[in-house]
Parts: structure tokens; C-alpha cells; sequence
């Protein structure tokens, strides 16, 4: 038996949440239940699974559990980017390894048509818009990587548009970027919205139990998964929990919970819209990964998403917070001096489950348990594609997707703690600094 010694707690500050559509919140479970497939954590990885194999296997009851509310947790708390193409960090020209890169493309694009029938079938009122993305810098080493990301994506054969000077302020608005590189393919939606729309619209014989805290697992012929009101036995079970997934024993050492930080102002007038300019709507993100994430949405607010902290319990800590706030005010004033002193209306943080590799488990555990985790930022297309795929595998099917996902190595060690806190934390800290302006 595991005992899980570390539970969700996010703070209560997300904007996308607030700002969602109202749901009825789904009932904790209380008692025991039994059945075939158990799927747990209902963010966009858990939702995709539990949806396909709701589909594929429909006499099937399908139980999906998730600890706080759907749609207030990681899903909900990212930028809402669901992006197409590679996305390797850890690539100087962010592509990497063609034939890989290629895989992932598939695989983003596969999660993207997957978005946006359910959310056109069900009419799901997320903001979604194919706006694409400005990957935007202003230091020499920002604008280097531009021109590395330029010839990735020439190798890969994606299209793409260069701005400079006057041209990025005439998209965006502000004056601050020198140059930016345009890809179309990005979806851009309001992610707390979409996590909650697919869990309102799950297929009837799946049942959802919110804020229902698992706090033990017990492995044998079947799984236990006990929790303050009872205990749910799974014949299958699939662990959609990213980094607390190591708190039950599975690819302990190898995943890491990094949180970064959000603010989202109040909407803009009319008058402080006319003073910004730009398009009506847009994404950015840094050409230096430590660099400012930023989103006007179609409400006419605007988010600056930056600074990391290493929360190896997982959990949301106000000390980090406070000290992205800081770091958010300074942002939006080198971006936005027409808009000086414009106050946040929220502010956030979340975690993303990162690995060292910048690689995910997809597969098996032990006997009986399955897992899609570890999505390395890009949650809403990785988790949506390999959440629907590991149900796929499950149900018999092999296809180069599921291959390519299954011939990954994985997440790989983590040193030890303390080593590991201590210099995680300090090389997060390192690189917001070598970002320079742009951060």
C-alpha cells in the first residue's frame, strides 16, 4: 500500500476559473464503488481517457476522480495555448530531432482536431480561436533563437512570418519586442473553460467524482484507492495525475513539479484598447524559455505569465506568489506604459510535470496500471492526444502514434533531495535573471 503524503492545493486566485461558464460541481464519492476502469485526475489527460473509453468500451461503467474541481487545477491554470508544432526547450531551434518532431507535430495535430469537434459538437463556450502564435523577443539572445526556431521549422516545412520593428507594434500593440515569428497552427482558448465543457459533456456512463482526495493505493489483482469517504476498486486503473503520481510509488524521482505564475487584469476600455492597438487578440510567448507569456483575450484582458519555482510537495506556496506579482507588475510595465498602473484583477500560480529529458511516460506501471503522464508544458495537446491514445492502446489498437509513444524512453532520475530542490530552484532562479527584459 502507498500512502500519498502530498494532496492538490491550489490557490484560490486563477482567472480562468472565475471567469468560466457556472457548472453544478459533481458530487465527492462517499462509500464504496467497484469498476472496470477507474481513471484518475480529471484534467485535460484524464478527460480524454476516460471520454474514449467511455466510447470504446460502452457497456463499461468508467469512474473518473479528481481531487479538486475539474477546471481548477493545472488544466485550467496554463495559458491556453494548445499548440501545433514541436515545442523542445531543450532544442536550441526548438524542433530538435526531425523524425521525432514530426511524430509530435502528428501528435499535436491530432489533439487539436480532437478540441475542436468535441467543442463544436457540444457547443463548448471556451473562447476558442485559431489566432496562432507570436513567439516574440527583444534581447540578442532572444532574437538568436528566433533565427534558430526560423531554421527549424524551414527543416520541418511549417509556414511562418517574420515581423520587425513598427510591423510587431501593428500586430501587438506594444512597442517593446523587436522582432517576432508568427506560426498560424496555435489554437488559443480560455482552459479552464474547456476542461469544465468536456467534463459536462462526458458520455453517460462515466461518473465523476470532484474533490475526492485519494490518499491511498493499494496494488494487487485489483486496485484499491482509498480516500476520506470510502474507497473506489478499479480492475483498471489509469493513473492521468501528472507529478502526484509519484506520491503513490510510480516514476518516483523522475518527474518535477514547476510552478509558474500568472496575473490577468480587469477588461479594458474602450479608450485603453484605442491606446494599446494592435489586433483584438493575440498569444505570445518568449523566445527565451524564462522570458513573459502574454494573451489579449477575446474579453480584452490581458495576462503576463512568468517566474517558476520548484514545489516538490506539489502545492501551491504564497511566498512564491507573492514574488510572481512582483515580477508581473514589472513585466507589464516595460510592455504596456500606455497602460500604466492598470491593476490585476488575478493572480495565479500551477504546476506543470516536467522531466530533465523533456520526455513522458505513456504505458503501463505494474500489472493492471496505466499511465499518460508528464506532459512537459504543453498539457492541452500532449494530455489531450495521449489521454485519448492510452485508451485506444487499451482497447487493442496499435497505430505509429501509440508506437512512437510507447518507444519512449521516459522520464529520466532526478539527483537527490536536497541536491535536487535546492538546485532546481536555483537554476529557475538563475534563468529568469540571464533573461534580462525578457521576463
Amino acid at each position: 500500500m502507498y500512502r500519498n503524503t502530498s494532496t492538490p492545493a491550489d490557490d484560490n486566485g486563477c482567472g480562468w476559473f472565475h471567469l468560466s461558464p457556472a457548472r453544478s460541481v459533481r458530487p465527492a464519492h462517499k462509500g464504496r464503488s467497484e469498476a472496470r476502469w477507474v481513471v484518475l485526475g480529471a484534467g485535460f489527460t484524464g478527460l480524454a481517457a476516460a471520454r474514449q473509453l467511455a466510447l470504446r468500451y460502452p457497456d463499461d461503467h468508467i469512474i473518473l476522480v479528481e481531487g479538486q474541481q475539474v477546471g481548477f487545477g493545472a488544466s485550467g491554470r496554463n495559458s491556453g495555448f494548445a499548440i501545433d508544432l514541436p515545442h523542445d526547450i531543450g532544442a536550441a531551434d526548438y524542433i530538435g530531432h526531425l523524425p521525432t518532431a514530426r511524430m509530435n507535430l502528428k501528435l499535436n495535430l491530432h489533439a487539436q482536431a480532437i478540441i475542436k469537434q468535441l467543442v463544436a459538437e457540444h457547443g463548448i463556450d471556451c473562447q476558442l480561436r485559431p489566432d496562432g502564435k507570436y513567439q516574440a523577443a527583444v534581447e540578442p539572445k532572444g532574437l538568436a533563437v528566433l533565427e534558430a526556431y526560423r531554421s527549424g521549422l524551414d527543416k520541418l516545412g511549417q509556414p511562418y512570418e517574420v515581423f520587425e520593428g513598427r510591423d510587431v507594434q501593428d500586430h501587438l500593440g506594444t512597442a517593446f519586442y523587436r522582432k517576432a515569428l508568427y506560426t498560424p497552427g496555435t489554437l488559443l482558448l480560455q482552459p479552464s473553460a474547456l476542461a469544465m465543457g468536456l467534463a459536462e459533456s462526458l458520455p453517460k456512463n462515466v461518473t465523476l467524482f470532484e474533490n475526492t482526495v485519494v490518499t491511498h493505493l493499494e496494488q494487487g489483482q485489483r486496485t484499491v484507492l482509498k480516500h476520506a469517504g470510502g474507497e473506489i476498486v478499479a480492475e483498471q486503473l489509469l493513473l492521468t495525475n501528472n507529478a502526484f503520481a509519484s506520491h503513490f510509488g510510480f516514476l518516483t524521482g523522475r518527474l518535477l513539479p514547476v510552478f509558474t505564475y500568472a496575473s490577468m487584469t480587469r477588461p479594458l476600455t474602450e479608450q485603453e484598447q484605442a491606446r494599446l492597438g494592435g489586433k483584438e487578440t493575440w498569444g505570445i510567448i518568449p523566445a527565451d524559455p524564462f522570458g513573459s507569456t502574454l494573451r489579449r483575450t477575446p474579453d480584452q484582458r490581458l495576462l503576463v505569465r512568468n517566474s517558476f519555482s520548484f514545489n516538490a510537495d506539489g502545492r501551491a506556496h504564497q511566498r512564491y506568489l507573492d514574488r510572481a506579482q512582483r515580477q508581473h507588475r514589472a513585466s507589464f510595465e516595460r510592455r504596456f506604459p500606455m497602460l500604466s498602473g492598470m491593476p490585476f484583477e488575478y493572480t495565479w500560480g500551477g504546476s506543470m510535470c516536467l522531466s530533465r529529458n523533456h520526455l513522458s511516460h505513456f504505458g503501463s506501471l505494474a500489472p493492471n496500471i496505466h499511465a499518460a503522464l508528464c506532459c512537459n508544458g504543453l498539457g492541452i495537446t500532449r494530455g489531450t492526444a495521449t489521454g485519448t491514445l492510452l485508451a485506444d492502446w487499451l482497447a487493442g489498437d496499435r497505430n505509429e502514434l501509440i508506437d512512437f509513444l510507447l518507444d519512449s524512453d521516459g522520464p529520466n532520475r532526478n539527483p537527490p533531495e536536497p541536491f535536487l530542490s535546492i538546485g532546481v530552484n536555483v537554476n529557475l532562479r538563475w534563468g529568469q535573471l540571464r533573461a534580462g527584459k525578457e521576463s
